[in-house]
């Protein structure tokens, strides 16, 4: 079993799951960068090996389960344990953040925003959540949204009151109420399960008028991924603050 201290972040080749990588390799932790494109994802692991950090590539598509499998494999095989799990990798399909066209949404982009949002990250635990067990206290974060809060959503005069994306909303309150049922369920262990929004990033999904840069928007997810023995669990937070559910 590995003594290092091991992460694994879907969707870690570009964007905020590589930026993750990067503050975790930089506090010790060997990285696993899950990535679809194998290719894509050894470039960005040999930029954080040239910056000194442990990184390395795993192919993982997080809607094919075959990739799931041989990844949760390969973490048995060679550490022995998983101490962290980001669950980073998502999608957001719809475009237009200030017109309501919920009742256009099309039961195919549901679908596969829920594939990715939601079904992905239970079957990527469900596979890995042996590996989270055998490390002495292991964290689980699960990458949300603000724009899950239901109770922001609904609350007019909210900072999200006016931004209904029906389907990538409704898919991060389902990943919330996911992290909650989880935490209750692994409440008698060390493993902590957090939501976590990181903010409105310039990423590919957040796009260029976003406010947040991408180093201060992976600071909530590591910051979830390092908490203490007295940190919380069950939780939804960004920069350290509780959001509302």
């Amino acid at each position: 079993m590995s003594e290092k201290m091991v992460a694994l972040i879907t969707g870690a080749n570009k964007g905020l799951g590589l930026e993750t990588a990067r503050q975790l390799g930089k506090l010790g932790y060997t990285v696993l960068l899950g990535s679809r494109d194998a290719l894509r994802g050894e470039v960005a692991a040999r930029l954080l090996r040239e910056d000194g950090i442990d990184a390395r590539v795993v192919k993982l598509d997080v809607n094919k389960q075959h990739d799931i499998d041989a990844a949760a494999a390969m973490v048995e095989s060679e550490f022995g344990k998983l101490d962290v799990l980001v669950n980073n990798a998502g999608v957001m399909i719809e475009k237009g953040w200030t017109k309501n066209t919920t009742s256009e949404t099309t039961l195919e982009n549901l679908r596969a925003t829920f594939e990715a949002n939601v079904f992905a990250v239970l079957a990527v635990t469900k596979a890995l959540l042996p590996a989270l067990k055998k490390a002495a206290a292991a964290r689980i974060v699960n990458v949300s949204s603000i724009l899950g809060s239901v109770s922001l959503q609904a609350t007019k005069g909210s900072p999200t009151y006016s931004t209904k994306l029906f389907a990538y909303n409704a898919s991060k309150a389902a990943l919330n109420v996911f992290t909650i049922s989880l935490a209750h369920e692994l409440r008698s262990t060390k493993i902590k399960v957090n939501s976590a929004h990181p903010g409105w990033v310039k990423t590919d999904l957040g796009g260029d008028a976003a406010p947040m840069n991408v180093v201060d928007g992976a600071k909530t997810e590591v910051e979830l991924a390092t908490l203490g023995e007295d940190g919380p669990t069950g939780g939804f937070f960004h920069m350290g603050q509780a959001l509302a559910w």
